[in-house]
C-alpha cells in the first residue's frame, strides 16, 4: 500500500481549506422583504471594493432598514457601470438599469443580467463571476417559469419570481492578459486556496500516485476511471463520458436547441 494521494488528502481539510481571512464577507442580493415583493426600495453605492481571491469587485450598498431606526450595508456583486454615490433601486417596481434588481418576470426578453437566483429568496446563484452574464431567452407565462442561457452557454428554466442585478458583472477580461511568471499565479493562488502548483500524476513515484513510476513518464493504464472506483485509484478522467479531442464543428448548448 502507497501514501495517500493528494485527491484524497484534499477531502479532509487542513491544509486544503480556503483561505477567507482576508476576505470581505459573502456577497448576496438584500433579503426578500415586503417592500421588494410589491414596490422598490433605494440603497446607495458607499464604496467598490477589492475582494481577495475574487475577481469581480464587490459593491458596499447602504439601504434605510424599514423596520427600525437604522441602516443596513449589503454586499452585493458590482456591474458595469456602476459608481460610488449612485443610487439603485431593488423590486419589483425598479426600472431596468445597470445594477437594479428585479424580479425575472419584470424583465423583458433578451435582458442582459447577473447574479440570478436559483430558487427565490436564495439571494443569487448564477453568473456572478468577474464578465459573467445570463441572457432571459423566454418566459411562459402560464408555467411561472423564466428560461435563461448562463455563461456555459448551457440553458436553465428557473422561477419567474427569482431575483436578478440587470447587467454585466463588472472585472471582465481578467483572463486575457497572460499570468507570465510564476510570481503572478502564486499570489493569485495564495488567496485563494492550496492548487497551485499541480503536479502531474505521471512525473511521481508509484507510491504517490497510481500514474507514478516507469523508466519513461507514460501512464501505463486507462485513464479514464469509474465513479465508484475506491479514492486511492479514482484520479484521472472520472466517469468520462467522452475523452480526446473535440474534433469538427463546435455544437454549443444554444445550436441544440
Amino acid at each position: 500500500m502507497g501514501k495517500y494521494v493528494q485527491a484524497q488528502r484534499k477531502g479532509k481539510g487542513g491544509i486544503f481549506k480556503a483561505h477567507v481571512r482576508t476576505r470581505k464577507g459573502a456577497v448576496k442580493l438584500r433579503p426578500l422583504d415586503y417592500a421588494e415583493k410589491h414596490g422598490y426600495i433605494r440603497g446607495v453605492i458607499k464604496d467598490i471594493i477589492h475582494d481577495p481571491g475574487r475577481g469581480a469587485p464587490v459593491a458596499k450598498v447602504q439601504f434605510l432598514n424599514a423596520y427600525y431606526y437604522k441602516r443596513d450595508t449589503e454586499l452585493m456583486i458590482a456591474t458595469e457601470g456602476m459608481y460610488t454615490g449612485q443610487f439603485i433601486y431593488c423590486g419589483k417596481k425598479a426600472t431596468l438599469s445597470c445594477g437594479n434588481v428585479l424580479p425575472l418576470k419584470s424583465v423583458p426578453e433578451g435582458t442582459i443580467v447577473c447574479n440570478v437566483e436559483a430558487k427565490a429568496g436564495d439571494r443569487g446563484a448564477f453568473a456572478r463571476g468577474s464578465g459573467a452574464f445570463s441572457v432571459v431567452i423566454s418566459h411562459d407565462d402560464e408555467k411561472g417559469t423564466t428560461r435563461l442561457r448562463l455563461p456555459s452557454g448551457g440553458k436553465k428554466t428557473v422561477q419567474s419570481n427569482v431575483r436578478a442585478q440587470i447587467g454585466v458583472v463588472a472585472g471582465g477580461g481578467r483572463t486575457d492578459k497572460p499570468l507570465l511568471k510564476a510570481g503572478r499565479a502564486y499570489h493569485k493562488y495564495a488567496v485563494k486556496r492550496n492548487c497551485w502548483p499541480k503536479i502531474r500524476g505521471v512525473a511521481k513515484n508509484p507510491v504517490e500516485h497510481p500514474h507514478g513510476g516507469g523508466n519513461h513518464q507514460h501512464i501505463g493504464m486507462p485513464s479514464t476511471v469509474a465513479k465508484d472506483r475506491p479514492a486511492g485509484r479514482k484520479v484521472g478522467l472520472i466517469g468520462a463520458r467522452r475523452t480526446g479531442r473535440l474534433r469538427g464543428q463546435k455544437k454549443t448548448a444554444q445550436d441544440r436547441d
